[in-house]
């Protein structure tokens, strides 16, 4: 005579109560499995992937607040999200390294002059004619050294003897304007010349 469950004589009907408790054991097996899968996707610390799959043995309440409080995306779609960031700021700063400092018209690695404001970009190279950088050493395309180009001293007063000093009535310093690079001014419109 097989075990009645629930007290339940009938064969026919504990047949299908023994079924349906079998049922219900394999779904909660069968949920602790999917937290242990889903949470080693989503969560990149084993402690925490432990303490989901050990939550979820609490039958379908565990798996249920796993649910509720999981991470909202995979790992593999956040790493593919910090790419897509990572390649769109690469982008911008190529972009905002390809524009004129002065005007910010864009411009192609090889111009030097800005189309805009005629302002000069680079200098081209004495040998090739290449454009070249101004702060590079060597030309990259026939390695050539680049000569520097001679700095402009700033001028120094000149310093009067003590007893000029005294004799002439103290001026107002005067504010002065700041100098622009040369490299940044526009040359000669070499069309009107």
């Amino acid at each position: 005579m097989a075990l009645a469950i629930f007290g339940i004589s009938n064969s026919g009907l504990n047949l299908a109560v023994t079924l349906f408790i079998l049922m219900i054991v394999v779904v909660w097996l069968a949920l602790i499995v999917y937290t242990y899968l889903d949470a080693r996707r989503r969560i990149s610390d084993p402690f925490l992937v432990a303490c989901a799959t050990v939550g979820s043995f609490f039958p379908y309440i565990g798996t249920a607040v796993y649910a509720i409080v999981r991470p909202p995306e995979f790992l593999e779609d956040a790493h593919e999200r910090e790419l897509e960031i990572r390649a769109a700021e690469l982008k911008v700063r190529q972009l905002t390294e390809a524009s004129c400092p002065k005007c910010e018209y864009p411009v192609e690695k090889s111009f030097l002059r800005c189309p805009q404001c005629q302002s000069r970009l680079k200098d081209p190279c004495q040998s090739c004619g290449k454009p070249v950088d101004p702060r590079w050493a060597l030309c990259p395309y026939c390695e050539t050294a680049i000569a520097e180009r001679p700095r402009r001293q700033k001028a120094r007063p000149k310093r009067r003897p003590p007893e000029q000093v005294k004799e002439t009535p103290r001026e107002k310093p005067r504010a002065e304007k700041p100098k622009r690079s040369p490299a940044r001014e526009p040359d000669a419109d070499p069309r009107k010349a």
